[in-house]
């Protein structure tokens, strides 16, 4: 169980009445709530609120059910299916409408904001679980508009909530606890403020709104559009809430303030644990591939051949495909790698030979070769689509799919059905990408860090770069892709203000080459030692 499975855990010990023991000498919650009717009647009586027209009483009948009783109409019915769990004796269901008035924001506008004043208005990015964010782009209103909007200002013990989210995704209605140096807020639209007609009620409020069992009833309510999610004030005021007699409610807070420190340093160590884990991990799979391709992973074998017919076997490869128009001349002209006697490295280039020792950055086994990622395999970039375009005539079309940057994930997978596709009649328009090929992202934040597989022929973007090996050697060419050694190569070459590296700059980029029945081992080996960490 991690720290937020713990937290939850006892908030919801907590309105189950499973925090702390029961004490029969403690004033029943049944006389709390004859309190609170008693304090809202006043309310409305001096006009200070609008009678509650489905204000109800739950209770429990002779037969064991619970029924819910409406005020205004005397209609009664059972609620059995609604209610979640049991509760203590002395307990009581109540909604939260009957224990708290709701009050939505004020639509301030744009105009009615000043620069500073002692008036802050509160929106729906200022209120977090338990905390306000003061500064996240704090808006004031004056002193007169303070007094014309007082409805909205938020009152000692009163609980804030936001109402407006992402649909379906449960990434709102936070609560924070309104304290003493509070009371100079206000509340802007889609944020409400819950207050209690007994205001010590809060205390145990605050840690019920965050139960999970609380955030279920609530958001059974959401409304709103596809991405839009929100929560009216009329439906909050439907949820249920168990309310303890108001000593055990003192208790559970108390309880509660002692256990969650140790739960959040629980929380932090184990957090630090899975942060520790994490980067073993990584560090251990950087060092196998680091090791694969310095030819130290596994054994070589002199039967296997060497690099060099391996480099032959490419180049007839690729003169077939020139022979066939699938691959430009130019691909042929291939520069030679070679150790002089003099124990040097040497590139030779057409009738030009330089010297590339310091581009060499480690020693290989005799049966290797260092060569460039050009030499052997296609490499290019795809095409980019205007949004305008994309949701035109490529949106939600049958066709090839089509994968941008955000299609690849950090874990090297590839989200093949985006809702992105390339017609037909278009493909010609597009690069394509081969099954068995590599995409890479080449720029951005996530350039040299995003790479996969590719299982079948698709599209791409210009962001991203297609490696498709000659003679099947793409897997070895996937994994030293990830290695330290390329990943410090390739971000030697990276230029602008996002960082990228040009595809001319890629296919300069060296190469480790073994021989291919060695590459087999290497990666068959890769793959059994990753699948060991998992």
């Amino acid at each position: 169980m991690n720290g937020k499975q713990l937290k939850n855990s006892i908030l919801q010990w907590a309105i189950q009445g499973k925090l702390v023991p029961q004490d029969p000498n403690d004033e029943p919650a049944s006389v709390l709530l004859e309190r609170i009717r008693a304090e809202k009647a006043r309310l409305v009586k001096e006009k200070k609120i609008k009678k509650d027209k489905n204000e109800s009483i739950i209770y429990r009948g002779d037969d064991n059910s619970y029924y819910e009783k409406f005020l205004a109409t005397g209609e009664v019915k059972c609620i059995d299916e609604e209610i979640p769990f049991e509760i203590p004796q002395g307990w009581e269901w109540v909604r939260l409408g009957n224990i708290a008035t709701i009050i939505g924001g004020y639509a301030y506008k744009s105009q009615d904001f000043i620069n500073s004043s002692n008036n802050q208005v509160l929106r729906l990015g200022n209120i977090k679980n338990d905390f306000l964010k003061h500064n996240a782009s704090p808006v004031y209103i004056s002193d007169d508009l303070a007094t014309k909007t007082d409805k909205f200002r938020c009152h000692l013990d009163d609980i804030l909530i936001t109402m407006t989210g992402t649909r379906k995704k449960r990434d709102y209605f936070f609560s924070y606890k309104v304290e003493q140096n509070d009371l100079n807020y206000f509340i802007n639209q889609r944020v409400g403020i819950l207050r209690f007609y007994i205001s010590e009620v809060s205390m145990f409020m605050i840690y019920a709104l965050k139960a999970e069992n609380t955030l279920q009833n609530v958001f059974q309510y959401e409304t709103g559009t596809a991405n839009q999610g929100n929560l009216g004030a009329e439906n909050i005021a439907k949820v249920y809430i168990p309310l303890p007699p108001l000593s055990e409610q003192l208790r559970i807070v108390s309880k509660i303030k002692e256990l969650i420190p140790l739960v959040e340093a629980y929380e932090q160590t184990q957090n630090e644990l899975n942060t520790l884990n994490t980067s073993l991990n990584e560090l251990l799979c950087k060092s196998i591939l680091q090791e694969a391709i310095q030819g130290k992973l596994v054994l070589q074998v002199a039967e296997e051949g060497t690099a060099q017919e391996l480099l032959e076997r490419i180049r007839q490869e690729k003169l077939q495909l020139v022979k066939e128009g699938k691959l430009k001349k130019s691909a042929l002209t291939d520069s030679v790698i070679y150790k002089g006697d003099d124990n040097k490295y040497y590139e030779q280039v057409g009738k030009k030979c330089l010297d590339i020792t310091e581009q060499i950055p480690f020693e290989t086994p005799k049966n290797w070769v260092w060569t460039r990622l050009s030499h052997i395999a296609n490499i290019y970039a795809g095409n980019s689509i205007s949004e305008t375009k994309k949701k035109s005539k490529f949106t939600d079309v049958i066709g090839r799919y089509y994968i941008g940057t955000k299609d690849v994930d950090f874990n090297n997978r590839i989200i093949y059905d985006n809702g992105i596709a390339i017609p037909k009649q278009y493909e010609p328009d597009f690069r394509l990408a081969p099954n068995n090929s590599i995409l890479m992202c080449i720029e951005g934040g996530s350039a040299g860090r995003k790479i996969a597989i590719l299982n079948q022929d698709v599209c791409f973007g210009n962001k991203l770069c297609c490696f498709s090996p000659f003679v099947g050697i793409g897997k070895y060419m996937y994994y030293y892709l990830q290695s330290p050694s390329f990943f410090e190569l390739f971000n030697l070459n990276k230029t602008g203000i996002i960082g990228g590296v040009s595809i001319a700059k890629v296919k300069e980029i060296l190469i480790p080459l073994p021989p291919i029945k060695e590459q087999q081992r290497i990666v068959a080996q890769i793959e059994k030692l990753f699948e060991q960490l998992r």
